[in-house]
């Protein structure tokens, strides 16, 4: 990917200026006159190439990793990533994740204090439009006029197509995030001038719109599930994505739709992806082996080397008594823990009866007195750059260990929530659903529940215990209406010891100030 990255060079300087959320913190082009797009693809190896580099920006911070020659300024690359700035907004707000750091205002998302300037969101924001305006440039070169006055035929033109369907993921996925984070936002497509311009400011409603008919438009442009190269997306993706777009559509729109839910839950579940027999092997560094995962961020010790990504997610959990080596890694950074709130979830917290329960405990308190402390909260021991064989990645410093956005077990819960929420389906089987991840869980069928213990706060529990760690959290927390105020509080919410309620703006965060003074189009979220 590294030799990709510098292909990418002319679609950066053409996206460099193309919205205002990214005139604070411009992308940095190696040179704005080495070439131009159109010398770019008159090379027909550029097409997956670029493509590539779409892919590569979940995962890396710039042209050369991990530092050096990035895609946003203002903000040290590490901190920039799109997968660690997303983990930032979706773990650390919630009883999931607390970190001992003090960078800035990094504290500030557990406790829900944040405000519109804060640096971290920010940046997380800036990289998403980044995505979507590299997004939108692929997708304005690839168009059937373009590829005709190229003279692109045959099995290429075949392929692009594929390409350009991906492009499109890409971008919907990108803006998923923006509608789930942000809510009201600059929008932008291809179909909007290259250049210096103030974008306009759809609402949430609208947005969801746009990114149900993107992923209809493309569900069947898009490769078989099962059919594609390893972490490139395919239809099942684009379903998983539908299915958790309507999941969350009365948030978003204040319209139910667990109808629709239930529909790509069982689209997915019926694609050919299977269960992992083995949970834990969904994260280590040969999870590439893995039958449940739809959609994963990919990483390689030698070639995406990065200080975000699944670098963080590691790194950042090793401390105190705990050996870097049991890891493969070569140093812990010290920084996250879970609260006690979380760890409660489990019936004990050795793991002896839920093997999910992955805690490190040894000279570690359960109860955190001071946050800035490392061994005040358990540790999570779930991410590691070990193989199943037990030997470590290619590299200790950057793991091999892939990060699974999408993956099985989510549609397997969805289908049931939807269920338990009027979305149609059938009672028996989303118990059935349940039942084989919890004898996952427990070896045997001890774990397995009824019929009449299967509700939405189980459901709830369940999601936590199963997915905690890749990214679901807060959306969750928020869809159960348990992510602000005090219906639930945990650990240090508030900014208080032992949790208290926050003010319900915290469900969206803001329009960064740089941004809303930058484009008189932008009105800010309500409460900043």
């Amino acid at each position: 990917m590294k030799k990709i990255l510098n292909i990418f060079i002319a679609i950066t300087v053409l996206v460099t200026l193309n919205t205002s959320c990214i005139k604070d913190l411009n992308t940095l082009p190696i040179d704005p006159d080495e070439v131009t797009a159109a010398q770019v693809f008159d090379d027909p190896a550029s097409y997956k190439a670029i493509l590539a580099k779409l892919y590569a920006g979940l995962a890396v911070s710039g042209q050369n990793g991990p530092a050096g020659q990035p895609d946003i300024s203002g903000i040290d690359e590490g901190f920039g990533q799109y997968l660690r700035g997303y983990w930032y907004h979706q773990e650390l707000t919630t009883d999931e994740a607390i970190i001992s750091w003090n960078d800035q205002t990094i504290k500030n998302f557990h406790a829900q204090t944040w405000g519109a300037s804060d640096v971290f969101i920010t940046a997380f924001y800036y990289r998403i439009f980044y995505q979507v305006s590299a997004c939108n440039e692929y997708i304005r070169e690839t168009t059937d006029t373009k590829l005709d006055d190229r003279g692109v035929q045959g099995q290429l033109r075949e392929d692009i197509g594929f390409f350009r369907a991906e492009a499109r993921f890409l971008r919907a996925l990108s803006y998923w995030h923006a509608l789930d984070l942000f809510a009201n936002v600059p929008f932008v497509t291809e179909n909007d001038p290259v250049g210096a311009f103030f974008p306009p400011q759809t609402n949430r409603a609208d947005l969801f719109s746009y990114i149900e008919s993107e992923l209809l438009e493309i569900e069947n442009e898009l490769k078989d599930p099962l059919s594609n190269e390893y972490a490139r997306v395919d239809k099942a993706a684009a379903w998983m994505l539908l299915a958790k777009l309507y999941l969350n559509a009365e948030v978003y729109t204040g319209t139910a739709m667990y109808d629709k839910a239930l529909n790509y839950t069982v689209k997915v579940i019926n694609s050919g992806y299977t269960l992992d027999p083995v949970y834990q092997n969904i994260f280590l560094a040969d999870n590439d082996l893995s039958p449940e995962v739809i959609f994963p961020i990919a990483f390689d010790g030698l070639n995406t080397q990065t200080w975000g990504g699944t670098t963080f997610i590691i790194h950042a959990a090793v401390g105190g008594d705990m050996s870097p080596a049991d890891y493969g890694i070569d140093g812990g950074w010290g920084g996250t823990r879970t609260t006690s709130a979380f760890v409660d979830k489990f019936p004990d917290e050795t793991g002896a009866a839920d093997g999910r329960a992955m805690f490190f405990t040894e000279n570690q308190t359960k109860e955190i007195v001071n946050v800035g402390n490392f061994q005040d909260g358990y540790a999570i021991t779930k991410f590691r750059n070990i193989r199943q064989d037990g030997t470590s990645g290619s590299d200790l410093t950057f793991p091999d260990t892939d990060f699974p956005m999408f993956r099985l077990t989510d549609a397997y819960l969805m289908y049931a929530e939807a269920v338990l929420r009027g979305g149609g389906g059938n009672l028996g089987t989303a118990l059935d659903y349940i039942n084989q991840l919890r004898r996952r869980a427990y070896g045997d069928d001890s774990g397995n529940i009824t019929q009449n213990e299967l509700t939405l706060d189980f459901i709830l529990d369940e999601r936590g215990r199963e997915l905690y760690w890749e990214g679901h959290r807060r959306t969750d927390l928020i869809r159960f209406g348990k992510f602000t105020g005090g219906e639930y509080v945990w650990p240090w919410k508030g900014n208080v010891a032992q949790g208290t309620a926050t003010d319900s703006k915290f469900d969206i965060f803001p329009i960064p100030d740089s941004d809303v003074n930058a484009n008189p189009n932008l009105v800010q979220n309500p409460g900043y």
